[in-house]
């Protein structure tokens, strides 16, 4: 859930630093206080459009920081900032976003810069704002299956996951097929551009490691002198009148000579004598090495030449030598398969139509299951509805291909998400036949469809945030009575963020804040309050009443909450 909001510099907003709770934080105020700025800031932090409108007047650059805590290892958003490469800790994520003047915006994710992309990939996985005028996503029947398989949860992921194997192996083969079965022109152009690289390739005779071994025997060349100085300035100081080898000869006598009458200098003598011996045959190997040194200018000539002709290979094939094999692997496998192109292709035509009818089985299945949801997403759906006094409501999922089990397909026919295309259908009047939901609910039913879908889906999106931008203007009475109630029900298994003029909705609330502005030395800024008791019978009473709060009003904002308190309760 968001925790912590900091906001800086943004629009009328000097400073404001704000804490929430779990459950359904409700923001009232005068309209034009700030309270959709507030919501504009968070949109922000999930990946909205920037401007340079939203810095405020005479400052540089607004500042937006929100802190999320995230409970669970399977929270969608581990994964996402694992791709990411954004480490998360203790389930504490912290997203923060700069807008300068030019409209230009820094992102961070966890003190990490990252692209606005990429904080719109993060921040749309714990916060879902929805305002009263973006009912798009719903509107869009494309967005709709998805909705369905999200709803579907484990019983659709398992067989949508077996269906999603098939579909990349059939993509497979169609790929292999498609190629082979080009025009002939261009097959023999390909075998012949193919011939001609394996052959310089395998001219080549590479070796692995071939490139290091030249660099190592290139250096030794290039530094002949340095090495036969090194070697025979070692040899003269072990070999020699008054050198090493010398004194430790002199030293393994002395020792020699008393082991036989000190048991501790007998130790010593023996690992003298060893040394001794040791250094004796090290310096045979300095004068061996330093006598076969030949300085070799036609040897220098030919690595130069072996490498120059390795470095035009990686230029072309791979960066290493095990890359330029692995690709004279590659080609040596499609030659085959282009100079045996008929055979390879009746192969892959038979694999195709078996993998396509396993394909349309998997599909089938899939579909079923989907369809099964469906009943059990529009019966639930019916009775959010109906407890939003819209009982004569008709919903259905409407599945606009419906394959056959001996149907056969083309290419174009299947995609990544099977058979199936939904939208979802409504009818809000009797006697009216069902139609696209874009085509017809109005304003007031599509608050009402989307928060009866609201509450459905916010148990299996993983949301940590779901915030309400005056979704409930234009409703009053029952209605509006049972619209608090439904986003208080979000609010059990959902943080829920609300902006409404409505008090039944303020009554509902765990948590109240109050917006409002002030003028002082001539600029308007924000601030926000949370409010006690008391406080919220007198702000539900102005909701009530408008200006006057009478007693009347008081009273009645009170038995709003005694009401709202019964409700929480059963």
């Amino acid at each position: 859930m968001l925790v912590e909001l900091s906001i800086k510099n943004f629009a009328i907003i000097e400073e404001l630093s704000l804490s929430f709770t779990s459950g359904l934080t409700v923001l009232t105020g005068e309209t034009g206080a700030g309270k959709s700025i507030i919501i504009d800031a968070i949109n922000l932090l999930a990946g909205g459009r920037g401007s340079s409108e939203f810095v405020r007047h005479g400052e540089t650059k607004a500042e937006i920081e929100g802190m999320f805590m995230v409970q669970g290892d399977e929270h969608p958003v581990y994964s996402k900032a694992e791709t990411l490469g954004i480490d998360v800790t203790d389930g504490v994520i912290i997203l923060r976003r700069d807008i300068a003047l030019n409209g230009k915006s820094v992102c961070r994710v966890n003190g990490k810069m990252v692209t606005t992309g990429m904080l719109k990939e993060i921040g749309q996985s714990l916060i879902d704002v929805h305002g009263q005028h973006e009912h798009q996503e719903l509107m869009d029947y494309h967005f709709h299956l998805p909705l369905l398989d999200q709803f579907g949860g484990d019983d659709i992921k398992s067989v949508y996951e077996d269906y999603e194997k098939v579909y990349e192996e059939y993509c497979l083969i169609h790929e292999q097929y498609n190629r082979l079965n080009q025009d002939e022109r261009q097959t023999v152009h390909r075998l012949d551009f193919l011939t001609f690289q394996y052959n310089e390739i395998q001219k080549a005779n590479l070796r692995i490691n071939e490139d290091d071994e030249l660099f190592e025997e290139r250096k030794r060349i290039n530094n002949f002198e340095k090495i036969y100085e090194g070697l025979h300035s070692a040899y003269e100081a072990l070999r020699g009148d008054q050198k090493a080898l010398d004194w430790l000869s002199i030293a393994k006598s002395n020792m020699e000579d008393i082991a036989a009458i000190d048991e501790n200098a007998g130790n010593l003598s023996e690992s003298i004598s060893n040394s001794y011996y040791l250094l004796e045959e090290i310096s045979l190997s300095i004068r061996n090495s330093y006598e076969m040194l030949e300085y070799d200018s036609e040897r220098l000539n030919i690595i130069e030449s072996r490498l120059n002709e390795l470095n035009n290979l990686k230029r072309k094939y791979g960066k290493t030598i095990a890359e330029i094999l692995a690709y004279y692997a590659d080609i040596e496998e499609e030659i085959e398969t282009l100079q045996n192109r008929e055979t390879h292709l009746a192969k892959l035509e038979k694999q195709l139509i078996e993998k396509k009818q396993e394909l349309l089985k998997a599909a089938i299945k899939l579909s079923n299951v989907r369809k099964d949801m469906a009943k059990v997403l529009t019966a639930q759906i019916l009775q959010e509805l109906k407890e939003l006094y819209m009982e004569k409501t008709k919903f259905e999922v409407v599945f606009i291909r419906k394959p056959e089990p001996n149907q056969v397909l083309s290419h174009r026919d299947i995609s990544k998400n099977g058979l199936d295309e939904v939208e979802f259908y409504i009818s809000t009047n009797p006697g009216e036949p069902l139609k696209p939901l874009a085509k017809t609910a109005s304003g007031g039913e599509l608050s009402r469809i989307m928060l009866a879908l609201k509450n459905i889906f916010s148990k299996h999106s993983g949301i940590t945030s779901i915030i309400f931008d005056e979704v409930d203007t234009g409703v009053s009475g029952r209605v509006a009575q049972a619209i608090a109630e439904k986003i208080y029900k979000v609010s059990v298994d959902s943080q829920v963020l609300c902006i409404s003029h409505l008090p039944q909705v303020a009554a509902m609330s765990d948590t109240h804040l109050y917006i409002e502005k002030e003028t002082k030395n001539g600029r308007t800024k924000t601030s926000v309050r949370p409010l006690n008791f008391d406080d919220k019978v007198k702000e539900i009473a102005r909701m009530i009443s408008g200006v006057e709060i009478t007693s009347l009003t008081k009273k009645h904002a009170e038995e709003l909450l005694v009401q709202a308190g019964n409700i929480k309760e059963a």
